[in-house]
């Protein structure tokens, strides 16, 4: 292999550069992969432009596992889709407002209904945050609150599924960054070794109820939910008035009762035949997303007039919002074989070398995972960049490599959390009904306060390889915020 020197850094510093002054991960991937094809081409812009395409973009998309996740990433798309149409996820979160009877209550029904809207970040706070905007409104609840809780059960909730479609990306990035390093391991196996550390996502959540619990806020939440008992009278929620019934829950329940089913019998027959693979893993869940998607059609057609064509039309333009993904994961890919015909996990390592212990380097990690999803408002594209950069600097560091990548997955959810520019972050604002910059100062403060918690978790890990750090964490979690809200709470 040539040595590049420190032209060898290029291509991932060009796209985490251009992704923060842009804001746009698929023109700075682009570039930064462009940027290391000249290097390898002897900068001859012709054949960097075709050996991008030929020797990289195309041999990593045809690669079967990544052919693979491609599918199933776009069938995903579509049922996601048809299900929103369906109104299937919002009747199911419209079961849980008949227990709701005092402002705690109300809180920790919108919780838990974010949370039983696993399948989609997007969906959640579109789904949720409308159906709760009467309900906050009677209980005098201000939507800052609604939408601090709908953010927090978003994201969060969705990466912890592996069979979800964010579980899928994160286990392409993974199985393509284990093969740079050379090392044979089951994307799916990884990732549920990931699981127990990903630090960030479990006490986000544990948040919200260890908050509502205390019946207080503090910081600017608490100005805005005083302001907002001042001028409660006449607010306006012709919105919520032209909402539709919420359709039957059967909408909602058959299409999943037909996924989990189905994916229970296929990965069940081949577990129980003598060990399951990450290819019968995908076609599981792409027959059972398929088969969900058509239980769905069916419903749609028995309870809402709707024709199996309508419904067909409606998956494949689900398919088409997930274009942008495959695009994404095609050069993230790209990005991945460059920087490893350049020798960039090496060269990293060497600067680092002994100065840095590796128990500590996915604090680090932590750090810069964070910085780039909170400048970029993304955090699939800081995802992207880590997993082909970091890996392979852990592997030769010897760093912890499921620690490593619960890192990046805890930086990229935090900075995304807190990010002004988060599409999720939007969202949220957009389906509560409050102005955005407002939900963003209003939960900055009690994301900061996880996000801390997160990397105290980390530094415990480093001290005591226990997963177990996160009882300890949530505990001292909870006492932290009884004490905030005792002293500055109101």
């Amino acid at each position: 292999m040539d040595n590049y020197g420190i032209l060898a850094v290029l291509p991932p510093v060009v796209s985490v550069f251009l992704a923060i002054y842009t804001r746009n991960i698929i023109l700075s991937l682009t570039l930064g992969a462009l940027s290391g094809a000249l290097i390898l081409n002897a900068y001859n812009p012709f054949f960097a432009i075709v050996s991008l395409m030929a020797d990289h973009i195309f041999v990593q998309v045809s690669s079967p596992s990544n052919t693979q996740v491609i599918l199933i990433t776009l069938i995903i798309g579509g049922f996601v889709r048809i299900l929103e149409d369906s109104g299937g996820a919002r009747a199911f979160s419209a079961s849980i407002v008949k227990f709701i009877s005092s402002p705690v209550r109300g809180q920790f029904a919108a919780w838990a209904s974010g949370i039983s809207v696993f399948f989609s970040d997007a969906a959640n706070s579109l789904i949720v945050g409308p159906l709760f905007r009467p309900v906050f409104k009677e209980l005098k609840i201000c939507r800052e609150k609604l939408a601090y809780i709908t953010d927090t059960t978003a994201s969060p909730v969705t990466i912890l599924i592996p069979v979800g479609s964010w579980g899928v990306y994160i286990m392409s990035l993974i199985e393509n960054s284990y093969a740079g390093i050379g090392v044979e391991e089951d994307a799916f196996s990884v990732l549920l070794n990931v699981w127990p550390y990903q630090f960030y996502a479990f006490l986000a959540l544990l948040a919200v109820p260890m908050i509502v619990s205390t019946g207080k806020d503090f910081g600017p939440m608490a100005k805005a939910q005083e302001k907002y008992l001042k001028n409660v009278v006449d607010e306006d929620i012709k919105v919520d008035k032209k909402e539709e019934e919420a359709p039957k829950l059967i909408v909602v329940i058959l299409p999943f009762l037909i996924m989990i089913l189905t994916l229970a019998s296929i990965m069940g027959y081949f577990v129980l035949s003598g060990g399951i693979k990450s290819e019968q893993i995908n076609a599981a869940l792409c027959i059972s997303y398929i088969l969900a998607a058509v239980g769905c059609a069916y419903v749609m057609k028995k309870f809402q007039s709707k024709t199996y064509s309508d419904a067909l039309e409606t998956f494949f333009k689900g398919m088409g919002q997930l274009i942008s993904v495959a695009a994404i994961l095609a050069l993230a890919w790209a990005l991945s074989s460059i920087c490893r015909d350049l020798g960039t996990g090496q060269f990293l390592a060497t600067l680092v070398g002994d100065s840095l212990d590796p128990r500590f380097f996915p604090i680090v990690v932590f750090f810069i995972g964070a910085m780039m999803s909170f400048a970029t408002g993304s955090s699939f594209g800081t995802y992207a960049i880590l997993m082909a950069t970091t890996i392979p600097v852990a592997h030769i560091l010897g760093a912890d490599l499921v620690l490593t990548i619960a890192a990046i997955l805890s930086g990229g959810l935090f900075g995304d959390h807190t990010s002004p520019i988060s599409d999720t972050t939007v969202l949220a604002s957009l389906g509560a009904g409050c102005p955005h910059i407002d939900h963003v100062s209003t939960q900055f403060p009690y994301a900061l306060l996880t996000g801390f918690m997160t990397v105290c978790a980390f530094i415990l890990l480093a001290i005591y390889s226990t997963p177990y750090v996160i009882f300890v964490m949530a505990i001292l979690q909870y006492i932290t915020i009884k004490t905030l809200m005792y002293r500055f709470g109101r």
